[in-house]
Order: structure tokens, then C-alpha cells, then sequence
């Protein structure tokens, strides 16, 4: 691919191909066209002079309505422990996966 900006169906063949989904040429037209406009829509947000804007987390002002923290089930541990393939001292234990080269 080259390093232009420019979204062409040739583009989204190529990258359509790296992930192995199969598109046809209209159909990579038309990504190409709405991918596009999409980044000719960023390029205009960009423009945009958000120096004195403060940050936001949520659109709405809005107090967030959280619950306790408390538990709603007992679990018994040795439930869970019988069902893994090796357990030992309340402890799951797992084959190596880190060697030293």
C-alpha cells in the first residue's frame, strides 16, 4: 500500500485480503467511499478549536447510582476446587508455561 491518504478500493482489497475476508470489487467501492467520508469527517473535527473545552466523562451531568458492595451468594470454594484437574492446599495448580532458555 502506499503512504497517500487516499482510501481506494485497491486498499481495501489488499486489506480485506490481510484478514482474509472475501469482498467484491462494488462492495470494496463502496468501503472505500464510506471509509472515505469518514475520514474527511475526522479531518473537519480536527479543525475544530477544542483548547478551552474541559474533558468530559459522560454528555449528561448526572450522579452515577451505585450499589453496596456486598456479596448476594456464598460460594463454596471446595465446590470449585473439585472441579479442577489438580488442586492442592486450596490452590488451583496449573502445569509450567515460563522456562528458562
Amino acid at each position: 500500500m502506499s503512504t497517500d491518504n487516499k482510501i481506494t478500493a485497491e486498499k481495501i482489497n489488499y486489506l480485506a485480503t490481510l484478514a482474509r475476508i472475501k469482498t467484491t470489487d462494488s462492495e470494496n467501492h463502496q468501503y472505500a467511499a464510506q471509509l472515505s467520508r469518514i475520514i474527511e469527517l475526522i479531518g473537519q473535527m480536527n479543525q475544530v478549536n477544542t483548547d478551552s473545552v474541559k474533558p468530559l466523562s459522560h454528555p449528561h451531568e448526572m450522579k452515577l447510582r451505585l450499589r453496596g458492595d456486598e456479596c448476594t451468594t456464598t460460594v463454596r470454594r471446595d465446590a470449585y476446587l473439585n472441579l479442577a484437574p489438580d488442586h492442592a492446599r486450596n490452590l488451583y495448580r496449573v502445569p509450567k508455561v515460563i522456562t528458562k532458555s
